[in-house]
């Protein structure tokens, strides 16, 4: 199998980061990204919408590895991760805080969007969801 380039895992995590359903073809390395059907849609316009991707899937399964969105548990470690490493000891102490209670995924995002380490958040999940990918597709 063919090392994955560094710029296929970042476009995987991207679209993991969306909260899509990724399928890399190790031979050809084409990335096939997939929604999880939502309320929004009935199963026959889902399969309408994302019936040539589907069928990609369906006729190169042996080929593909599969590697869904993160759980809300493993957002919820890279959010900690975050934060304990964070040198700004006050954000520090307000980010534990607010994961400590109830609906930390948005208090997280709020505190965040507010803060002078916004930019440094994002890389810092991006890089831990390319962590996953790159592990993932070398098992």
């Amino acid at each position: 199998m063919k090392k994955i380039s560094p710029k296929k895992i970042a476009e995987i995590a991207q679209e993991l980061d969306c909260g899509l359903h990724c399928y890399y073809n190790h031979k050809t390395e084409e990335v096939i990204a997939i929604p999880t059907m939502s309320p929004f849609f009935d199963e026959n316009e889902f399969n309408e919408m994302f019936a040539e991707d589907l069928e990609k899937v369906k006729n190169q399964s042996q080929d593909l590895i599969q590697i869904h969105p993160l759980e809300s548990s493993e957002s919820f470690k890279i959010m900690e991760q975050f934060t304990q490493q964070l040198t700004d000891t006050h954000l520090q102490v307000q980010l534990s805080e607010v994961l400590q209670n109830k609906n930390p995924f948005q208090k997280f995002k709020n505190i965040i969007d507010h803060s002078q380490v916004k930019q440094q958040w994002f890389r810092f999940k991006i890089k831990s969801i390319e962590q996953r990918v790159e592990t993932i597709i070398n098992i």
